[in-house]
């Protein structure tokens, strides 16, 4: 059961709990706006890109993407100037984009949600490891370097 308990289902359930209420259409709210379609369009190649360029540069310094387990390298190069967690970033850019994509305002909640529980369940517990593992070289990337952007 460990599986289920990583970002990419975190991801999955939210974007199926959006998917769902854009087809329920509660109370017919919309925001079919042609501009929101490309935001949510933009929103979503951007997170895909910038998960693929934060996996990039994780394998150029060999170390794991895999959430709780140990990493070999502390990850300061790259996108990671620029956010401490770049895949947490791009899920919520990806499920932001695609709520608009789908016209579904009221799944817009989801967003707060899913960061709270991705900050509780993977981006506290790294954190702490890194800080225990890598000390002064965590406090000073943690100090030069935001959570999220």
């Amino acid at each position: 059961m460990k599986w289920i308990d990583i970002p990419p289902v975190w991801l999955i359930a939210a974007l199926v709990i959006a998917w769902q209420i854009s087809i329920a259409r509660p109370f017919g709210l919309s925001l079919d706006f042609a501009v929101l379609q490309l935001a949510g369009g933009l929103l979503v190649g951007g997170g895909v890109i910038l998960m693929l360029l934060a996996f990039m540069e994780m394998r150029k310094q060999r170390t794991t993407v895999i959430p709780h387990s140990e990493a070999t390298t502390l990850v300061s190069s790259g996108i990671f100037k620029r956010s401490r967690n770049p895949i947490y970033l791009a899920d919520a850019m990806i499920l932001t984009g695609f709520i608009l994509r789908w016209d579904a305002p009221l799944a817009l909640v989801l967003i707060p949600v899913f960061i709270w529980i991705i900050e509780r369940r993977f981006i506290v517990p790294e954190e702490n490891m890194l800080r225990r593992k890598f000390r002064a070289d965590y406090a000073r990337y943690e100090q030069k370097t935001r959570r999220w952007v």
